[in-house]
């Protein structure tokens, strides 16, 4: 009986190092990503994940090592030609076109991948393929839960609702990998259970996604695999349920103070001790902020 060969990495950094004149961003960074998983990329505020995203689409290069993408090495490529190999990214904070409607924001996207020149199907010389397009932008909408905000200026909307514009723009450049960079700050946790499905109805169509997310809870939950940096520096790598009890990563935690100890342990499903009384004491929700943010 043989047993197959495990299945490429569909993205490999590989002893990844980011320096800005004596500081060092990201040290020896390594892990792969294979096809078909949900990573999240987790550490505490300054860890160099947001970093790391830039380097892996083209945004900053990197002082010493490699990112692969599909077997292809990144260093020198554009973002523009990165989108083009398969691996786009949502960014931090949002990036629509305010004053364009949401149903044209996607327009804009679409256009930017097709080889069919905008102006000719503005001026109405190619009808099929605007048809098309139109057709593929209410797609997108639909799958992002935008469809009842079609005609509305993307720059009204509610910040949570303009970056779920930002993914559509993404899955318009038809990816087989998305990078999304803290895709639901500013969601309650209503809107967060929506997106956590959206996730995975995104892989369900077969795009791989690696995260950056400060919401524990839900990385905890949507993650096939986690990786974790501290100082960055790759500390662990593994299951969430590795994660949550792996003693670097809540020394990690713990080292951001007694705020973040309380959010570590709940992340880790570990019994809070009662705290002696504080003249102002933090809330959870300001734990995870000040734990993770990057």
């Amino acid at each position: 009986m043989t047993s197959s060969a495990p299945e490429s990495p569909i993205l490999s950094v590989e002893h990844v190092g980011v320096r800005f004149g004596g500081l060092v961003a990201i040290a020896d960074l390594h892990f792969d990503v294979r096809p078909g998983e949900i990573v999240s990329l987790i550490g505490p505020n300054g860890a160099g994940k947001t970093t790391a995203f830039n380097v892996m689409t083209g945004f900053l290069r990197p002082s010493q090592g490699v990112v692969r993408f599909r077997g292809t090495a990144l260093t020198g490529l554009q973002p523009h030609e990165i989108v083009r190999l398969g691996l786009s990214r949502t960014f931090q904070r949002t990036s629509v076109f305010p004053d364009d409607t949401v149903f044209d924001n996607v327009m804009i996207g679409l256009h930017r991948r097709t080889r069919s020149r905008l102006v000719d199907t503005l001026l109405g010389r190619d009808r099929a393929a605007e048809r098309r397009l139109r057709a593929e932008a209410r797609d997108l909408l639909d799958r992002v839960g935008l469809t009842a905000r079609a005609d509305e200026k993307a720059g009204a909307l509610a910040y949570g609702e303009q970056r779920l514009v930002g993914v559509a723009l993404a899955l318009a450049t038809e990816p087989a990998m998305l990078l999304l960079d803290e895709p639901v700050s500013g969601m309650n946790a209503s809107e967060t259970r929506v997106f956590v499905r959206l996730i995975r109805a995104i892989r369900a169509r077969g795009v791989t996604i690696l995260l950056v997310e400060h919401d524990m809870p839900m990385v905890m939950e949507v993650s096939d695999r986690i990786a974790v940096l501290n100082y960055g520096r790759l500390i662990a790598q593994g299951a969430p349920a590795e994660i949550r009890s792996d003693p670097a990563v809540i020394e990690a935690y713990l080292g951001q103070g007694s705020a973040a100890r309380e959010a570590a342990m709940r992340a880790a499903s570990v019994p809070t001790p009662v705290p002696a009384p504080m003249p102002v004491p933090a809330t959870p929700e300001t734990a995870v902020a000040e734990a993770s943010h990057a």
